[in-house]
């Protein structure tokens, strides 16, 4: 199993100023890509076609936030019409309410973006003999000292009891296809909690496993929009 892994908002916790005008994102999405290794070229075959139907220059990332809404609804329909062609490759995403995150938790961000990680991809990962992992290549660490993927292969060897050889490949969503299409995957869902925003979301969550934590309560919801 291939997975390309990306974020959209922030690990900030200012939260008394409007997002972008001084303020942290009030959420935090991760969003994930798995593709059996046979079908490893699919997300980006999806985003080069993407760049030439909207002539979008190929020596410049598109990033979801400089995307207009009309672009945005395209990648929608072009990933929910690549998942009802492919029901092998999944789409999944996890977004946190940050301001009810507890504030020892909030002393070291990268527990949260580790748990979510964790959270959202240990039990697919835990179906796979072997699974390459393409996350943004952020520095990462937990308390420990240790890295993402380590936590993540200790996770799978004593929580889940399996021998999963996890292969982490970090690679930044400008110079990898599958990841960009990731970056897309969690601006669409970030887009709908932080802004309002579904047009695109609404094409294509149907498609897409949810999860939403508010940390006071957890609501896993499949296939259904989350209010």
């Amino acid at each position: 199993m291939i997975i390309f892994l990306d974020e959209s908002g922030d690990l900030g916790w200012s939260f008394g100023s409007p997002y972008r005008k001084g303020g942290s994102s009030r959420y935090l999405t991760i969003s994930a890509v798995c593709v059996p290794k046979a079908k490893r070229h699919l997300p980006g075959r999806l985003i080069r076609e993407l760049y030439k139907k909207h002539s979008w220059d190929p020596k410049i990332e598109k990033k979801w936030t400089y995307m207009t809404n009309k672009e945005r609804v395209s990648f929608a329909q072009q990933a929910k019409k690549l998942s009802k062609e492919n029901t092998s490759v999944k789409y999944c995403s996890i977004t946190a309410y940050k301001p009810r995150v507890q504030e020892h938790i909030r002393q070291d961000s990268n527990k949260l973006y580790n748990y979510l990680i964790k959270t959202l991809l240990l039990d697919e990962m835990a179906k796979h003999t072997q699974v390459e992992f393409y996350p943004d290549p952020r520095n990462i660490k937990i308390t420990s000292g240790d890295s993402l993927s380590d936590y993540l292969q200790t996770e799978l060897f004593f929580t889940k009891n399996v021998a999963t050889k996890l292969i982490t490949i970090p690679r930044d969503s400008a110079s990898n296809k599958g990841v960009q299409f990731a970056d897309m995957l969690s601006g669409l869902v970030q887009h709908h909690y932080e802004n309002n925003n579904s047009d695109a979301f609404n094409l294509l969550v149907p498609f897409v496993q949810l999860e939403t934590i508010y940390f006071n309560e957890s609501t896993s919801i499949r296939n259904v929009e989350i209010a």
